[in-house]
């Protein structure tokens, strides 16, 4: 993985509520994927939407079943 493709995204869990930090690879473009919470353990949805120039346009964190 390129680290030039990576991007930071700071957030907090939507079940505990402790603060995350979340490398987002930019160069697999839009995409959604699971990471359990550090600190609960909990599965979190992560919705990725990359712009047609490849910066991150937003994401979205969310419980499994939301």
């Amino acid at each position: 993985m390129n680290e030039e493709m990576l991007w930071t995204h700071h957030d907090h869990c939507p079940y505990c509520g402790s603060p995350l930090q979340l490398a987002i690879d930019t160069s697999a473009g839009s995409h959604e994927c699971v990471e359990d919470c550090d600190t609960c353990c909990a599965p979190i949805n992560v919705e990725v939407s990359i712009d047609h120039s490849g910066e991150v346009s937003s994401v979205y964190l969310r419980r499994e079943n939301d």
